[in-house]
Parts: C-alpha cells; structure tokens; sequence
C-alpha cells in the first residue's frame, strides 16, 4: 500500500507522489512515513530483511521531530549510502535496488543500497570446461566479478574507470587494466568509443563487442566468463571490459594466435600443453580444409590418391546417387542442424539427440545409399576438430570460411583450394586491430614471443610480457 498523503505544502509527499505517478502506481513499489520521514523502495529489486535492519530501527529510535538528511544518514549503518540533491537521479537508484528517504521540509533526499540478490551464485562454466585450475566464473553479478578479479590482483595499480551506457538500462560498464602496462592510446580510444554509443539498452557485454569489433569474419575480441583468464591478459597488459548483467568479459585488443590457447596450457608441463598447442593447430586446419580437400581429390585430382585406396573408394559411392560435393554438403548441413539442436535443446535431451541424429541417421544413410561412408566420416572429423574452439565467434568464422573452400573446390578442385588459401591468409594479414597485427608474431614475426606461440614456454623461463601490447615487457623483477 501507498501510505501516501496529498499535502501541496510537502515537499516530501509531494516528491513521493510525483514518484509513484511516473512509475504507473506500480504494484511493486512501497512507500512507509515515520513522524516526518518517509522512504520509497521497489519491493522487486530490495531485500525487507536490509530495511527493516538498516532504516526501521534506525528511524524509530528518533525522537527530535527535525532533524537534517546529514545527520540522519550518520544513524543509519550501510556502506553504501549518500545524500543527493537531484530528483531525476532517483530513479536509477530505486531500480537499482536502492531505498530513498526523504525528511519532511527538506529539498535532499538519502539513498542507501538495500538491493536483495537477484542472481546466481558462482559456478564452473558451462563454455569453457578445464581439468586443471579455477573452476570459478564470472556470473551476472558486477561486484562479484569485480570481487573475482580483485581476489586475483591485490595491487593499487588495478584501475577501473566506470561508464554508463543505455538511455533506459542505465547500465554500468567498467573498464579494467593495471596502469603502467595497459596502452594508454587504446585505453582513450575504447573508452570514447564506448561514451559514444547512443543506444536505448546494453543487456549484454555482446552489444559493446559490436561496436568496438574490427570488421571482420574472424574475431578481433575475446569473450570470456573465466576471471583467470582475464587476470592473465590483464597481467598481460590488456584491457578487459566488464559490463552488468553479463557473465561474459571482454578482451582486448587479440590475435588469432591467441584463439589456439588455452589458460590451462600454464597449468600442466610444458611438454604436455605444447602438444595439446600442436593438436588445436592441427585441429584448425583439418577443419577448415577437410571437406574441400576430398572434393577435390574425389572429383579432380583422382590421380594424387594411391590405386588400392582409390578402388576402395569407389566402390563406396558405386550406390550413391549424388556428386561428391552434394553428399558432403548435404551431411555438413545436417550436422550443423544437429548442433544447434543440441544447444538449443534441454541438457537432459540433448545428448540422446546427438546420439539419435549422428548414429542412427548416420547408419541409415549409408544403407540407404544415400551417402557414403567415407563422406561421413569426413564430416565427422571435420565437426569434432571445431568442437576443439570454444569461441563461437571463431568457430562462425571457420564455417564460413570452409563453405567458401568448398564452393571454389567444385569448380577448380585442388587450384580453388590454393585461391581461397591466399585469399585468406592476405584477409587475416589485412586485420590490424589497435595497432597489433591478427598474425603475429607469423606475420610480422616477432622473435619476442614466437618460443611461446606454438609451443609454452616453463612458467621460469617466461620473463617477458608480449611486446606487441606493452613497453613494460619485464615479468620477472630483480630487487
């Protein structure tokens, strides 16, 4: 209930009425007048328990009838309180879980954080499993993913600059680096890129990716809910964007090499994470190439393929009725259905879809000689080295790039795949996002960090910071 009284001589009832006029006599807003003070809050967004600890108590145990916001404010115990003199402020501080009090005759108002716990608690990601190291990850909690990283970095020189973004979400957008190592010039430019954004709503850190991002099929922003993975591009010298209500961090600027990483590569031996390094490698090429490569040899380039296997072959499609590329295409298109059948679906169904369609419908076609056995297990192949990259951004990029290896397969085999190579490889070396080349340190090589590209270096022997992203490359200091 509104206990609300229509008084025009009160600047305090008057200020609470007008409040509850602009939010439409919404059902979740409650107001409470105790002598000469009053408080409004959104029951929606605020804990009972925080008011009736911080504000009743608090108020009853006041007996002068006048009494100033400043010193009602020193009675009330909260960290996060402050008296403000703008009424069109109020409304991002009730929706943001905020209690606001006014005292009668007064033209300032307190405001005091009592906002209850709207989200989940902290969990292992679901996108980005490891065996070793943390299993935290950020939530939908912006203290709490700060928290995580400040428990990771204890030093003064961790710097957040906070922005607001979203002409109705209001929503907090921080970003975070260590002054000293972050490059200042790419600090300025993201953060005015960001203030310009005039957008009605930012409900996800995705829509900030949008307007930084290099134009680009293959991303140019690392998205990530792994606060340890943050901490080390931090460290780094990268600057990371964080941005309420998403689970989901941004960094910045990046390479394609470092898509083929893995925070836990420094997490176990070397010799066992260069070979894990050397597998996705191996992995992204085989995935990209797999499919235009037995178009080619299965259509033009017969004669690269020894006799025996060859024979066999053949035999294999002497039933089906398709081309080559039409098989291939036709089973690529049903795995990704697949997919995102398996994404889209619940967990507890999911998995007994992908068994059913990758099994079952495999099975089938073959005897139905539909496909041929060998098509599928080409496409296979293909669709588990993809599963290796978590990013789905990249692996949007790898899709599409493989479908343009394809198509220029059907027409020129072995020579498209060749064309579309060199296409590729001048398109990446083309990216050049804050001044860091997408290829490096391939393209331009760079002697500085190459022993640690392909294969990771033991963490004693890694004493330098890439030098692509910071002057302060020094990691190891000797006193």
């Amino acid at each position: 209930m509104h206990n609300v009284k229509n008084n025009k001589g009160d600047n305090m009832h008057q200020s609470i009425k007008k409040i509850i006029s602009d939010y439409g006599n919404s059902s979740d807003i409650v107001t409470r007048t105790i002598n000469n003070i009053s408080y409004i809050y959104l029951e929606s967004v605020c804990s009972d328990d925080k008011i009736s600890n911080f504000l009743n108590k608090s108020i009853t145990k006041i007996n002068s009838i006048k009494i100033l916001s400043s010193e009602l404010a020193n009675k009330i115990f909260n960290s996060n309180i402050k008296i403000e003199k703008d009424l069109s402020k109020i409304y991002y501080f009730l929706s943001s879980g905020f209690t606001c009090i006014f005292i009668k005759n007064e033209k300032k108002y307190i405001v005091i954080e009592t906002k209850t716990k709207l989200d989940r608690g902290i969990t292992e990601s679901n996108t980005e499993s490891n065996i070793r190291g943390p299993k935290d990850s950020f939530t939908e909690n912006h203290s709490i993913n700060i928290g995580l990283i400040r428990k990771r970095i204890k030093e003064k020189d961790l710097w957040l600059k906070e922005l607001i973004v979203g002409k109705r979400t209001f929503t907090k957008i921080n970003l975070i680096y260590i002054k000293g190592l972050a490059n200042q010039k790419v600090l300025e430019d993201v953060k005015e890129k960001i203030s310009k954004i005039n957008i009605d709503s930012i409900l996800d850190s995705s829509y900030i990716r949008n307007y930084l991002e290099k134009k680009s099929l293959f991303p140019t922003i690392i998205s990530t809910e792994r606060p340890d993975l943050v901490c080390h591009h931090i460290l780094n010298g990268k600057i990371i964007i964080l941005v309420e209500n998403s689970p989901v961090a941004l960094i910045l600027p990046t390479t394609l090499d470092e898509y083929l990483k893995s925070s836990e590569d420094y997490y176990q031996k070397a010799s066992c994470a260069s070979f894990s390094r050397i597998i996705r490698y191996i992995a992204f090429i085989i995935t990209l190439l797999t499919p235009a490569l037995y178009i080619a040899l299965m259509t033009f380039n017969q004669e690269v393929i020894p006799d025996q296997l060859l024979i066999s072959l053949a035999t294999q499609r002497s039933k089906v009725p398709f081309p080559t590329f039409i098989e291939t295409i036709l089973f690529i298109i049903i795995f990704e259905i697949l997919r995102e059948a398996d994404i889209r679906a619940p967990s507890a169904s999911g998995a007994s879809m992908s068994i059913v369609g990758a099994l079952v419908l495999g099975d089938a076609a073959v005897a139905a000689d539909i496909v041929s056995p060998i098509a599928i297990i080409v496409v296979a192949i293909t669709s588990i080295c993809e599963l290796i990259f978590s990013d789905q951004d990249l692996s949007n990029a790898i899709r599409i790039w493989r479908l343009l290896f394809i198509i220029s397969t059907i027409f020129l085999g072995i020579i498209g795949i060749l064309c579309i190579g060199i296409i590729l490889i001048i398109k990446l070396a083309e990216i050049n996002f804050y001044n860091v080349p997408y290829l490096i340190p391939l393209a331009p090589f760079n002697k500085n960090i190459i022993n640690d590209s392909i294969l990771v270096k033991n963490e004693k022997n890694r004493n330098e910071r890439p030098n692509y992203i910071t002057k302060n490359t020094t990691r190891v200091i000797n006193k």
